[in-house]
């Protein structure tokens, strides 16, 4: 199994035992604009890493639902330094968090975007190379009193390929891990 996600599933086993369920005192009254980085790992391909910027306010379903936007690419992952295919993804996403006054906050995301492959050579040029994207994600986000936030999902594309029909760097399955900061002062 992948250390990454071994990792990701410790860190929130052991948080989940001791903080689900536990109330933590009233969330900030005003909006919410979180800055920060998002790690990817399709299971069996590449790593893909990026930014990602979501916002809420108390007037989106009482800071329940995160509106983002979020670049990913292998540039900064698997493809540093190698000549691994360079993709990007960018997307666009609605988030649900549960459980709004819970250290552990259960989350349901969907990501819609553009994915772009550049496989380098021209050898390679009548491949598809890009795709709509359409990806749901389940997971936990760890929101402690201060603020950062970080959350981890499993997600899956429902748009992928085989190389002739898509591209064949599009994998089904991946995890990702993010860590985020509120940029926005409290009220």
């Amino acid at each position: 199994m992948n250390i990454h996600l071994l990792t990701t599933l410790w860190l929130f086993l052991g948080i989940a035992t001791t903080a689900v369920g536990q109330p933590r005192p009233a969330q900030a009254v005003g909006p919410t604009l979180d800055v920060g980085i998002r790690l990817q790992k399709s299971i069996g391909l590449y790593a893909e890493n990026g930014i990602l910027i979501q916002y809420t306010s108390p007037k989106l379903a009482r800071q329940r639902l995160y509106v983002g936007i979020s670049y990913v690419t292998s540039r900064l992952g698997t493809a540093l330094g190698t000549n691994a295919i360079r993709q990007d993804n960018y997307l666009v996403s609605a988030a649900w968090y549960a459980k709004p006054h819970w250290v552990i906050r259960p989350l349901a995301r969907l990501n819609v975007g553009y994915f772009k492959a550049d496989y380098s050579s021209e050898i390679f040029n009548e491949l598809p190379r890009t795709s709509v994207l359409a990806q749901p994600e389940v997971g936990l986000c760890y929101c402690p009193r201060f603020p950062l936030k970080v959350g981890a999902s499993v997600g899956y594309n429902l748009l992928t390929g085989n190389g002739l029909a898509g591209p064949g760097t599009l994998c089904p399955v991946f995890v990702q891990t993010s860590i985020t900061w509120n940029v926005l002062k409290k009220p």
